[in-house]
């Protein structure tokens, strides 16, 4: 049960996808309306909040209080411009917060609320997990969660929070670009062994608001990212905008109607050019777009040919084909070395788009993966190998950093105050050991290094703490590990102090023993894999000196040894805290969203049981009502003024329903429910019995049937019952009168009671009067028969058989038997 819960997500801006790994294979989890496609969407009322797909139903008639599009506000700020594009195409309310932060403001319980982007994606993840625990029938805890790989980490670290939020232990943000590469070459058998040339293949993902291509390196049991390039602000959704404003254009020219200016009209042009755009990917002909009732009740007509949305997005397609390029050109390959071109994401169907990769790679795209799931198991593969709970085959994947990272300092002690410390495409997860030279507290501030699709380059400060001067006043040697770890979020992961002491030779004995240079000597580990490279070096580790080493000046390099030797030197090390000030939310905030989370959570479970409460009584009052008004059904089992006044009931508990009884609390369904059946479930009682009660009846009349006819045998001489006393035989023929003739007055009092009105006797007490009945009788006439002894043998010797005066042996009646047997065979 424990390999079950392991999850991968795939969060998408329209959509999500939830994958597990199970019975040897990966399955996608269907939702509970049995579709595998859960929309981003999370909507409230003023009772609770409506999450997936039942809030996208909602869309429309809801508009203000149905949340989507939020993924693109993750980890940013109210005034960056990003945002406020995103915001005009989005038809609710967002407001800045103290901090400067994103606030959506809802209507909710009647009341109006503030939520986080974070906070609405804790509840879309609540839904999802909620979803996997029902069909997994257990406890989701662990899951792998798919993340774009140009997100920074403000916006991965939003991701991390709001799972926190919603209760799930993340193992890995996976890049979707390394998902599906996993997904694609974790099957594949016919993989380059790891001494050959690996098979290079080219990955375009083109989804609903972005566009992210990226190039990987398979060989057997490994795959490594080689580049990747992306366009955030391009995706499936572009396309729709353009074709909606060309039809609003269209529309106020010939109908004297604007869309734009009536923003549940938009969202309705944008669904149907949605369709006709995906109509368009299939057929070249002119297709018609009708549209019933839309503003000012006038029903509008447009039509369009695929030729003409190419023109219209002619643009957004030469961007397609420059990020194509890049990728092309980061990862240093030729056309002719590209083994392949996968597709993935929906949008990457659009014939436009599949024409440019050909032109561009010069293949035909592949169309081996599924394309709307494949980053869902991708992940799920992920998770599974992450976790202990399940085997996976061996796999070592590794990924690539997108942005260049450096860090600054503080240059006062004469050190160049700026480094490059992770370059772009530089592997992941991976660690690097700096070395300073410092006398006191010291802090770095880290930044992205070139363009980035975030409008701050700043990453995060971090303190190092508790620095102090070596004895004689001198700086001391600290190390600090920087690592960009499985999430691709950039940490300082430990900061070390080393100091040096003189020591004798029974110090320096200890010193082995214990091993005190373990920080001087030991490798860092690849924490992904943990496999080393043919120099015998680390992949993922690597040190750096900052400042310079101390010498001993003026020396010859005899006289140096000569020296260490005179005069060896203890080394201890000293972790050193670190405080980081970085992206996302404290933790006292994330209590208080966990807290919030919880109460909304407890709130919709009471609201769902007093609205399965409600629909209880309303299911229970068409169905009684229905079957009270036919002759086939209870009819002919009431009396007419019974009926009368029952179906008068059901009517005024129908009013009451729709009017005054539409808000009440659980509770009160329950009892309405109650006194209802309390007059309604005797009927169908009684309707059950008058079917039932011929079998039940039959039943003992035939058990008395057949225990007559043992007695007869018995008179007859029957020798299946000769063994068997004659006062055994007087008690089951009594015990058979006697049931017999309260058979018979029961059937007399049945005959005289009309189907109105309860039965004298139930078809449970006639079944427990055939129980009682065999129970007595049964083990009379299946008594068994008294086994007869043989007589003693003559035998001497056991086994040997007794010689006749003849000397033929005896044949036991077994023998007899056989060849009889034997004979009648033959």
């Amino acid at each position: 049960m424990a390999a079950m819960s392991v999850i991968g997500i795939d969060f998408g801006n329209e959509s999500c996808y939830v994958a597990v790994a199970r019975a040897g294979g990966i399955e996608t989890i269907a939702n509970d309306y049995s579709l595998r496609a859960t929309p981003s969407c999370v909507a409230f009322s003023g009772k609770n909040r409506i999450l997936g797909v039942a809030a996208k139903n909602q869309m429309v008639t809801n508009m203000k209080n149905t949340i989507y599009g939020f993924k693109r506000l993750l980890g940013r700020k109210f005034n960056d411009p990003h945002v406020q594009q995103e915001l005009k195409y989005l038809p609710y309310r967002a407001v800045p917060q103290q901090n400067g932060s994103i606030g959506i403001k809802v209507n909710y319980l009647d009341e109006e609320h503030v939520f986080s982007p974070e906070q609405i994606t804790a509840m879309l993840f609540t839904k999802l997990k909620d979803i996997s625990e029902n069909a997994l029938k257990t406890k989701v805890n662990d899951c792998v969660i798919s993340v774009p790989s140009f997100f920074t980490n403000a916006e991965r670290r939003s991701l991390l929070d709001a799972a926190a939020v919603a209760g799930l232990n993340v193992l890995r943000l996976m890049n979707e670009t390394t998902a599906t590469s996993l997904a694609y070459g974790i099957y594949k058998q016919d993989l380059p062994a790891p001494e050959e040339k690996p098979r290079n293949v080219v990955f375009v993902d083109c989804g609903h608001a972005s566009l992210q291509v990226s190039a990987c390196a398979f060989n057997k049991g490994k795959l490594k990212m080689l580049a990747s390039a992306s366009d955030p602000q391009l995706g499936g959704r572009d396309i729709d905008l353009i074709l909606a404003e060309h039809f609003s254009n269209d529309f106020q020219a010939r109908y004297r109607i604007d869309p734009r200016s009536n923003p549940r009209a938009f969202l309705r042009l944008t669904n149907e050019v949605e369709k006709l755009k995906k109509q368009m990917s299939a057929n070249s002909t002119k297709l018609p777009m009708n549209i019933e009732c839309f503003m000012d009740d006038k029903d509008v007509h447009g039509d369009m040919k695929r030729p003409d949305m190419e023109e219209l997005c002619a643009h957004l397609f030469q961007r397609v084909e420059k990020t194509l390029r890049k990728c092309l050109e980061d990862s240093k390959l030729r056309p002719d070395e590209i083994y392949s071109v996968e597709i993935v994401g929906g949008s990457s169907r659009i014939p436009a788009i599949k024409h440019l990769i050909e032109v561009v790679f010069g293949k035909q795209p592949s169309t081996t993966l599924n394309q709307d799931e494949a980053v869902a198991r991708g992940c799920a593969l992920q998770c599974a190998m992450l976790s202990p709970a399940i085997r996976v085959r061996e796999f070592s994947v590794t990924d690539i950093q997108n942005y260049p990272i450096k860090l600054v300092w503080d240059a006062s002690m004469g050190e160049d105050g700026e480094m490059e410390v992770f370059s772009q495409n530089h592997a992941v997860p991976f660690s690097k050991m700096l070395t300073f030279f410092r006398k006191e507290p010291f802090s770095m501030k880290a930044f992205y290094a070139g363009n980035i699709p975030y409008p701050d380059p700043y990453i995060g400060q971090f303190i190092v703490k508790d620095v102090k001067p070596s004895a004689d006043g001198e700086s001391l040697k600290v190390k600090v590990k920087v690592r960009v770890n499985l999430h691709g979020i950039l940490t300082i992961s430990s900061a070390t102090l080393v100091l040096k002491q003189d020591a004798s030779e029974q110090d320096l004995n200890e010193q082995d023993n214990t091993g005190s240079e373990a920080m001087e000597t030991e490798p860092q580990k690849n924490e992904a894999n943990g496999t080393t490279n043919q120099q015998g070096q680390t992949e993922n580790s690597q040190e750096n000196h900052i400042g310079n080493e101390e010498e001993m000046d003026g020396q010859t390099p005899t006289d140096k040894k000569d020296a260490i030797k005179k005069k060896k030197q203890l080394v201890k090390t000293i972790e050193l805290p670190i405080e980081a000030y970085t992206h996302g939310y404290s933790q006292a905030e994330l209590n208080n969203f966990v807290e919030q989370e919880c109460k909304m959570v407890a709130s919709d479970r009471q609201e769902k049981e007093r609205i399965d409460a409600r629909n209880a009584l309303e299911e229970y009052v068409y169905e009684l009502r229905g079957k009270l008004s036919s002759e086939d059904e209870l009819a002919t089992f009431v009396n007419e003024n019974d009926r009368s006044s029952l179906c008068r009931q059901l009517d005024n508990m129908e009013n009451w329903l729709y009017e005054e009884g539409e808000e009440c609390n659980r509770q009160v369904y329950v009892d309405k429910l109650g006194s209802l059946k309390s007059l309604g479930e005797p009927i169908k009682t009684r309707r059950l019995e008058y079917e039932l009660r011929p079998s039940a009846l039959e039943e003992l009349a035939c058990a008395l049937q057949l225990t007559r006819k043992a007695v007869d045998q018995y008179r007859s001489g029957d020798e299946r019952y000769s063994h068997l006393a004659d006062s055994d035989i007087q008690k089951v023929q009594q015990t058979a009168e006697q049931a017999h003739k309260w058979l018979e007055e029961k059937r007399v009092a049945l005959a005289g009671t009309p189907r109105t009105q309860n039965p004298p006797i139930t078809v449970a007490q006639i079944r427990q009067e055939k129980q009682t009945f065999e129970n007595t009788v049964n083990p009379i006439l299946t008594k068994p028969k008294p086994k007869v002894e043989p007589p003693p043998s003559n035998n001497k010797e056991e086994g040997t058989p007794s010689e006749n005066k003849d000397g033929h042996g005896d044949h036991s009646p077994k023998q007899e038997r056989q060849s009889d047997e034997k004979m009648d065979v033959e």
